[in-house]
């Protein structure tokens, strides 16, 4: 089926306005349904890309797809505030109304996204807009304070610094001449304007009023819409999908590929028919098609086996499996107890201390891979092991299979009155191998609450439980199952500003795992192949590249360094010439949790004939035991002769509490 492209388009807000959308139409005649994507990373050229892979594939299987910017960002009116904001959602409703409303749309209208698109289309349909009918989420949250980018288990992620560096990126970007007349206008006003999210966020440490906006699981009834839920087991968002088939009393389904953050059809590791998934979806519930859809299993999963994991993209190991029903029956709770044997069933009465250098966590991989170009996947996590505390089954005689989220239940004191502690959960090979199966952090301080924390009283015996992150994995006969315990995770987690050591008292110490044991498998019904896909017929100028490098500097200093350069490449259909790189950095002493350092560069260049945009940005933080200090600095040029348009320099210092 042919399709038409509407290159852009404006959707009038009540407010006045305007949001830019691009839009693909099928050619037939008479109404058809809908999907909307709707994201800041701007539809000219940052997904243009991606957008060329889905929608047009979409288009040409009868939907009307429309890619909209969030206000603030890429070519549409208005200044963008935070992420998924009231702003941005009530816009999101106006958008859905705007689409309902025209003679091409039927009333039907889907959502699908990946991060962000699948976050804000999960929240968007806990408002009830009569017209969205179906979602599709890929790699989103239910809770934000919990499974995003910001913490964990309570514990403060480098990452929360590193996504806020990265957005100040991408809201400093311009909108497109050609179609803002008033860009230079717009452009000083969204650089002068520009959130500083990574400390407004810090700002947040605790699961208050700020994170339960836009969290699901505050009502999980208010999801009326079905909902396929979709990640990857090398993605950082683990954790939805199950809960989503659990929880939602609408029809629920959900898939766990191997994929890392980006949709199956274009992943690294073994592309998978997303497009079959999404169509599929969509069929049943915005046209109404007899398919099967609903009575597709609660839960489909590919169980990883060891396959000997290094930091670099390559094929994964293991099955598709299915479970008819979420929760199943046939996961049961296995119980194992830590002590001076290891795993096993005994347990013990002694006490054990966990105490760590601070650059444990060096084999942990980047904290959401499929963002970079490689070298950022977990590897054998023997290093770190050796510097944790590790508990270890004898070699298995029989096959061991988990699906779920295991859980650490533990008592313990401390020496200071804030400490973390990280759970991590390994499959280790006969040769020594480890691979990690799951991990998750807990700040002590949060043993009760993550509304309420409390400073610890050191010595005092306290109670907590660990939930890890979901995983499908299979051990097989002749590996060890190793729980891994240590007081930092870096640079995954930030450190605590002074070093802690925790006692664990065995005597109520138990690993609960979600043990699967099946009498009779039923069919998977996994997606099969990545189908054919048309690509964007890019003008490559320069082809993308990156390194990751881990060193000792001469004063003790543990450093990763990368880089990664996503290319440069003329559109083809406006001609629009977009390059982009980054830099990182993150340093460590192993002596002192309060050395960690994290810096960011990045640089956007845009020209279209004589037009010529340069923005360097510059983001930085570091901390002692009192507080974290945040910089980030701005040089945004026009013209072939680098003339500044702004240069600028802001700072913060947020408090560090109970971090």
């Amino acid at each position: 089926m042919p399709v038409k492209v509407i290159e852009n388009t404006w959707i009038e807000l009540p407010d006045g306005r305007r949001l830019a959308a691009r839009i693909w139409m099928p050619d037939e005649d008479g109404p058809v349904p809908a999907i909307l994507e709707y994201l800041p990373y701007r539809k000219r050229d940052g997904t243009a890309p991606r957008d060329e892979t889905t929608h047009t594939v979409f288009s040409k299987a009868g939907y009307a797809c429309i890619r909209v910017d969030i206000a603030g960002t890429g070519d549409s009116e208005g200044q963008f505030d935070d992420e998924y904001s009231e702003q941005e959602l009530s816009d999101g409703e106006a958008v859905l109304a705007w689409i309902a409303d025209q003679d091409w749309c039927d009333g039907n209208i889907g959502m699908i996204g990946i991060s962000w698109g699948g976050f804000n289309g999960l929240q968007l349909a806990y408002r009830r807009p009569p017209a969205l009918k179906a979602v599709v989420s890929v790699a989103s949250t239910a809770d934000r304070y919990a499974d995003d980018i910001h913490f964990m288990g309570g514990c403060l992620l480098s990452d929360n610094v590193n996504w806020g560096s990265q957005m100040f990126a991408y809201l400093t970007r311009p909108a497109d001449p050609d179609l803002r007349p008033d860009w230079r206008e717009d452009w000083i006003a969204r650089l002068e304007d520009v959130p500083f999210s990574a400390a407004d966020w810090l700002e947040h440490p605790t699961r208050d009023r700020f994170w339960q906006h836009g969290s699901i699981c505050e009502d999980w009834s208010r999801i009326q819409a079905p909902v396929l839920a979709i990640t990857g087991w090398a993605d950082a968002y683990l954790n939805t999908p199950s809960a989503i088939a659990k929880n939602l009393s609408v029809p629920a389904k959900a898939l766990m590929g191997p994929w890392e953050h980006r949709y199956a059809h274009i992943a690294k590791l073994d592309p998978a028919d997303f497009h079959g998934e999404v169509i599929t979806w969509f069929d049943r519930w915005l046209r109404g098609a007899e398919n099967g859809a609903e009575d597709l299993p609660d839960y489909r999963a590919y169980i990883q086996e060891h396959f000997n994991p290094t930091k670099e993209n390559k094929p994964r190991k293991g099955r598709w499996i299915a479970e008819a029903d979420w929760p199943s029956a046939n996961i049961h709770d296995f119980v194992l107890k830590p002590g001076p044997n290891g795993l096993d069933h005994s347990g013990s009465d002694g006490t054990i201390l966990v105490s760590n250098p601070a650059q444990l966590g060096q084999a942990g991989g980047y904290f959401c891979p499929g963002m970079r170009i490689d070298n950022e996947l977990a590897e054998d996590q023997a290093i770190d092991d050796a510097l944790s505390i590790c508990f270890d089954t004898p070699p298995l005689t029989e096959p061991l299979e988990l699906l779920g989220r295991p859980r650490f239940r533990f008592s313990f004191s401390v020496d200071k009155p804030v400490a973390q502690l990280v759970a991590r959960l390994c499959d280790v090979s006969p040769e020594g191998v480890s691979q990690r199966i799951s991990f998750r952090p807990l700040n002590l301080t949060h043993y009760a609450s993550h509304a309420e924390p409390e400073e610890l009283v050191p010595g005092k015996i306290y109670e907590a439980e660990i939930e890890l992150n979901e995983c499908a994995h299979h051990l097989r006969p002749g590996h060890v199952l190793r729980l891994a315990l240590s007081t930092s995770y870096w640079p995954i987690v930030w450190p605590v500003g002074d070093a802690a050591k925790v006692t664990l008292h065995l005597e109520n110490c138990a690993l609960h795992l979600p043990k699967r044991m099946v009498t009779h498998e039923i069919a998977p019904q996994n997606p099969g192949p990545a189908r054919d896909y048309p690509m964007l017929q890019v003008d490559q100028l320069r082809t993308a590249s990156g390194t990751s490098e881990r060193r000792t500097l001469a004063d003790g200093r543990l450093v990763l360094d990368t880089f990664d350069d996503y290319g440069k490449a003329r559109d083809p259909y406006h001609g629009l010439v977009v390059g982009s790189h980054v830099r990182m950095h993150y340093g460590i002493h192993p002596d002192d949790p309060a050395s960690a350092r994290f810096d960011a560069e990045w640089l956007f260049t845009f020209e279209r004939g004589d037009w010529r945009v340069t923005i360097e940005t510059r983001n930085s933080m570091t901390c002692d035991a009192g507080n974290f200090y945040l910089t980030r600095d701005l040089r945004a040029t026009e013209g072939s002769d680098g003339q500044e348009v702004m240069v600028k320099t802001w700072s913060r210092t947020i408090p560090r509490g109970l971090h």
